[in-house]
């Protein structure tokens, strides 16, 4: 048995089931009797997209000012202190169209959890202290972790800088720098009183929950609340190019390079086509597997790094584990690419690599055993996705912003009538272009810059002997690839992000 196929019988075992969901108007309710935890989901329909020009961070900083900070009775160490014998949390999760707040308790002390649940998020503190604390958070982010110490959130960062040039979702979630540094604790409290009303609420609760909780709830934030008008930003259309836009980020200390590209893709969760191009995506790069293309190809085969990967969707790892999280869904969505750091004389050849499988997929097309083997491996995996009652409720959320059936239930149901044909007119229609945006980070940004823009050879260099024959006579083909380059940049570590 493949291991595919008995990583599929695993799954079977499991027993996944499908879920009985209850939802109103403004509670998605998830019961299951005899949990032992209650998980909380309240979703704002605000995020980064909203932050003022100039004041890049703001909706990051409200959002760390509710979970982070105290409340109207409490200080936040008085809160820790009340939280920490329940073992309950309390967290946010800005991005770029909303904000959730994720809080988890036992059900024996759902009644006081609620209570400082709900306070976080009614009656904040804005306490001056909590202000300046959460400011130096998002600033130190910013200024060391990001630009200092973790090259492929650089990266991936650079990509949304350069792929959203003159667009709302452009600066990191975090904010810029001066954006950061310009806020006020008056202007956290006027976006709060602006953007945290009644209308742009969506609450979400899972577990076994007592009678009449979800409209106590309803009723606590309705009538504590403005009652405001949800309505979402305008989001301009993402400009396109003929070619590939390069812009390589200088960081002197970078020992390997990072490499993350991407294009605007107009179709979400909502749309017919995300379906197949979903089928299309495992195929070619499903994350942190090896079933992707271009994890077999680059770094099983070549040695070249730890993992290559692609996405038809805004993704963030959740924690250590290979899912996403739920709750950032986005109107405008983007394909991209992610090149985990190569050896800074491989970078060339790894650019062009994964553009080259990529236009093999795109001009050849999945063959039938291929997609029937992809179709049943995600129509299994993807119930993994919601192995856990607040996962599911993060999911069933997000159907609900994109206005479909429960994720998994609409993979399943569009996946069951779903042609090669359909995934190989997907992949024409939406992937065959070559105006991609390409962010590297890089120590050798000129000698890289110069190598690009001039379509220079770019020979692989491996580090022990044995590989394979049809793979060196395959390196040949890629180390020579001409690529439409349209403009290659070089910008400093310490630039990107200032503002």
């Amino acid at each position: 048995m493949s291991p595919l196929r008995t990583y599929l019988a695993f799954l079977t075992v499991l027993g996944m089931t499908k879920l009985t969901l209850g939802a109103d108007r403004d509670v998605v309710l998830l019961k299951s009797p005899g949990s032992p935890l209650v998980d909380f989901r309240f979703v704002f329909h605000v995020g980064s997209s909203h932050d003022p020009s100039g004041k890049e961070g703001l909706a990051a900083l409200t959002a760390l000012m509710l979970s982070r900070g105290g409340t109207d009775e409490s200080s936040l160490r008085e809160v820790m202190e009340a939280l920490y014998p329940m073992a309950a949390s309390v967290s946010s999760q800005p991005d770029k169209e909303v904000t959730t707040f994720i809080g988890h308790a036992h059900r024996d002390h759902l009644e006081p959890f609620y209570e400082i649940f709900r306070e976080r998020i009614l009656r904040p503190r804005f306490d001056p202290a909590d202000f300046e604390r959460n400011k130096n958070e998002l600033l130190n982010f910013l200024t060391k972790s990001l630009r200092s110490s973790d090259d492929e959130e650089l990266g991936k960062h650079a990509l949304e800088w350069v792929l959203y040039e003159g667009h709302p979702y452009r600066h990191p979630v975090q904010g810029t720098v001066a954006g950061v540094q310009s806020i006020t604790l008056e202007d956290v409290k006027n976006f709060y009183r602006e953007h945290y009303t009644f209308a742009n609420l969506q609450m979400g609760v899972a577990g076994d929950l007592p009678d009449g909780l979800t409209e106590r709830m309803r009723e606590d934030f309705r009538k504590s609340l403005p009652a405001g008008e949800e309505r979402p930003r305008t989001l301009p259309d993402v400009s396109g190019g003929k070619g590939l836009m390069v812009t390589v980020v200088h960081r002197p200390a970078a020992d390997s390079t990072a490499i993350s590209l991407g294009i605007p893709l107009d179709i979400t969760r909502a749309d017919g086509d995300f379906y197949p191009l979903l089928v299309a995506n495992i195929h070619l790069g499903d994350h942190r597997t090896f079933n992707g293309v271009l994890m077999n190809e680059l770094r099983a085969k070549r040695g070249l790094n730890y993992g290559d990967y692609s996405y038809v969707e805004s993704f963030i790892q959740e924690g250590g584990s290979t899912f996403p999280v739920p709750n950032i869904p986005r109107r405008q969505q983007h394909f991209s690419i992610w090149i985990r750091p190569v050896a800074p004389e491989n970078a060339h050849f790894a650019l062009r690599g994964a553009i080259f499988y990529l236009r093999r997929l795109v001009e050849n097309g999945m063959t039938r055993e291929q997609f029937e083997e992809t179709r049943e491996y995600i129509t299994s995996y993807s119930k993994l996705w919601v192995q856990s009652l607040d996962r599911r409720l993060g999911y069933q959320m997000d159907s609900r912003f994109y206005g479909t059936d429960f994720y998994i239930d609409e993979i399943e149901r569009r996946l069951a009538t779903m042609t090669v044909e359909d995934v190989n007119r997907a992949l024409k229609k939406h992937l065959d272009r070559w105006d991609f945006r390409v962010a590297i980070v890089a120590s050798n940004a000129e000698e890289l810059a110069r190598a690009i823009e001039s379509n220079a050879e770019s020979p692989v260099s491996y580090q022990t002997p044995g590989t394979a024959e049809d793979v060196l006579a395959e390196d040949e083909k890629i180390r020579i690839r001409e690529l439409p380059i349209e403009r290659v940049g070089i910008v400093s570590a310490e630039e990107i992000f200032e503002k």
